[in-house]
């Protein structure tokens, strides 16, 4: 199967090229030519896999032929080797906990089989040199993807995050690595961070110096296995033999590629009636969809730090798949909150129905209780668990937290982080300096 550029669909590439690469050459997202309809016997029988099975069946049709069968078994298998349960609070709302994986936000899913894929290609190519991934961060991304790829022989993980935007716990699951994974702190926004990465891979000179590919969810090779939990939520209210009703599925957004998955698994065959994107004051989705402009603007920081981007990255895809606004706001219903309203929402869910929510996780909880229709089954992706903000979370209810042993095992450690001012000439001159040196073999 090939892939083009949502810019121009004559540039077209291999499954290959599109994950090695990330972007094509004129800046466009890769998307796959078409996307193939899920024999209705599939959806019947999902409720009998197991997390695995599921993942490799979806990942084989979505792929087609394009990674041998025995391969994409074994990435797949190894990627989702952590539960994603779908929770009922007492409140009787549907929660699907996708933070259970390495560094506990949902992120892992896309990363590690990202990782594991790339490794497969790299291991095809002896004469490549080492590969370089860059990855911008808010917090969450940064540590999936250096987890997902540490100590992997012949790779390179830079994360670049913005200074004084990221906890320290946050921070740790990424800059106290160390081997093949290099921290920057950015003296910026994450807006910046994401700018240096794209200048990164329009700079001719850089890409024939390195081989440079992007771990953020630009890349194809994390929106494909996130399609996966939303077949697995549908399968386990299957299981359970409870009335699915018409399902809708709300998706904390920021650079919506967690969305994005969520329409190309419905053009799949996933039975969701629609999907509902909720921001933070961030809310550049939001604006468009009440008013069909599309336009970005400076970051603003939150207590929802995953959710702080100011120029969605994936908005491109989405228009590639419903096309025409008035069809996007026929699949996609959009909320915005701010801070005090995600504060409310914490303390009301704990305090009512016992059940902790991160703040990520809590706008989409919160706009659950208010979109939701009669006749409706609303699902909400949980994407992070609330001890990677524990400092904030035990001000917002004023209890302590113990942290899960994933978060743990970093939190004492020594960080190395190497301070750079914002500026392309800076970062390109790092990466040319430290490349060399870096990767593990």
């Amino acid at each position: 199967m090939f892939y083009h550029s949502i810019n121009n669909h004559q540039h077209t590439a291999s499954l290959e090229k599109a994950v090695t690469t990330g972007l094509a050459p004129d800046g466009g997202l890769y998307m796959p030519d078409s996307l193939p309809r899920l024999p209705k016997a599939f959806l019947r029988n999902m409720s009998a896999m197991s997390l695995q099975e599921l993942a490799y069946a979806v990942a084989s049709f979505a792929l087609k032929d394009d990674v041998p069968a025995d391969v994409l078994h074994d990435i797949v298998f190894d990627a989702f080797n952590f539960d994603i349960p779908l929770v009922k609070t007492v409140g009787g709302h549907y929660v699907l906990e996708l933070f259970h994986g390495p560094t506990m936000a949902f992120k892992d899913v896309g990363t590690r089989f990202m990782a594991r894929l790339l490794n497969y290609y790299r291991t095809r190519h002896p004469e490549w040199s080492t590969l370089n991934v860059l990855v911008p961060t808010s917090g969450d991304t940064g540590s999936a993807v250096a987890n997902s790829f540490w100590r992997m022989p012949g790779v390179n993980v830079y994360v670049l995050y913005p200074r004084g935007a990221v906890n320290k716990i946050q921070k740790s699951q990424f800059a106290a690595l160390g081997g093949n994974v290099m921290a920057i702190e950015v003296n910026g926004s994450f807006d910046d961070c994401k700018q240096l990465v794209e200048d990164a891979f329009m700079d001719a000179e850089l890409n024939e110096a390195m081989r440079l590919t992007s771990a953020m969810s630009i890349n194809y090779a994390r929106i494909v296995p996130q399609m996966v939990y939303y077949f697995w939520a549908y399968a386990q209210l299957a299981s359970r033999h409870e009335d699915k009703g018409k399902l809708v599925f709300y998706v904390p957004c920021s650079n919506l590629g967690n969305l994005t998955s969520g329409l190309m698994a419905q053009a799949m065959g996933l039975p969701a009636r629609r999907f509902v994107s909720v921001e933070n004051q961030n809310n550049i989705f939001y604006n468009y969809v009440k008013t069909g402009v599309f336009t970005p603007k400076p970051t603003q920081y939150s207590i929802a730090p995953a959710l702080d981007a100011g120029c969605p990255n994936n908005f491109g895809r989405i228009e590639a798949l419903l096309g025409s606004h008035e069809n996007i706001c026929r699949h996609i219903h959009a909320y915005s909150y701010d801070d005090n309203q995600i504060i409310d929402t914490i303390r009301q869910t704990y305090h009512d129905e016992g059940y902790l929510l991160d703040p990520h996780t809590a706008v989409a909880y919160r706009a659950l209780g208010e979109d939701l229709q009669p006749g409706e089954t609303g699902i909400v992706l949980a994407t992070a668990h609330p001890a990677k903000l524990k400092t904030l979370m035990e001000r917002i209810i004023d209890e302590s937290l113990i942290l899960p042993a994933q978060l743990a095992r970093f939190a004492s450690s020594d960080l190395h982080v190497i301070k750079m001012p914002n500026g392309f000439t800076a970062f390109k001159r790092l990466l040319l300096e430290n490349a060399p040196h870096m990767a593990v073999v």
